[in-house]
């Protein structure tokens, strides 16, 4: 019985060869767009991170609904922080909190941590994606451009239950 005969060190063929340099080509050229992309691009939310204890960041969110709640929707209190300040918003087993009412072309400190897992922060329909992990408190400086009701859901997997995690940001 003879062996397969060993084609590996053949010299390439022309269409090898061709795509082969399309292939190196393309990953040079992806590889110097990602830095550039970073800096240049202006898709990337300036964001600041502090260590924090849970029971530091339940403080400061409590007390910041106490000092600008105006409402609550099913339970869930409303809040309405002037323009320029600190927001704070809680990740917890399966709920987002409070709900946030901002106004549209207006800077905001958006403060976000989770109370016990690691939890996805995604802004829908505009797609701001952010990881939110318990000891940390994320700061994303933040302008909403446009008015509506906007959907937070979680798009990090946080165990049974995590489908129901919805909250929401009302820009007036």
């Amino acid at each position: 019985m003879l062996a397969p005969e060993k084609l590996w060190w053949k010299p390439l063929g022309r269409m090898e060869k061709t795509w082969l340099t399309v292939a190196f080509v393309w990953c040079v050229f992806l590889t110097v767009m990602m830095p550039l992309w970073y800096f240049y691009g202006k898709q990337n939310v300036p964001t600041e991170t502090y260590r924090v204890t849970r029971e530091q960041f339940a403080a400061k969110v409590n007390e910041f609904v106490t000092q600008y709640q105006v409402g609550d929707e099913n339970g869930i209190p409303v809040v309405a922080p002037p323009p320029g300040s600190d927001v704070y918003l809680r990740a917890s087993t399966w709920q987002w909190y409070p709900i946030l009412q901002l106004e549209k072309g207006q800077t905001y400190r958006l403060h976000i941590s989770s109370m016990d897992l690691q939890h996805g922060f995604s802004l829908q329909p505009v797609n701001i994606n952010l990881q939110v992990i318990p000891g940390f408190d994320y700061v994303a400086t933040i302008v909403p451009t446009s008015a509506g009701e906007f959907t937070i859901v979680c798009n990090e997997f946080c165990n049974l239950g995590h489908h129901t995690m919805v909250g929401k940001v009302i820009v007036k």
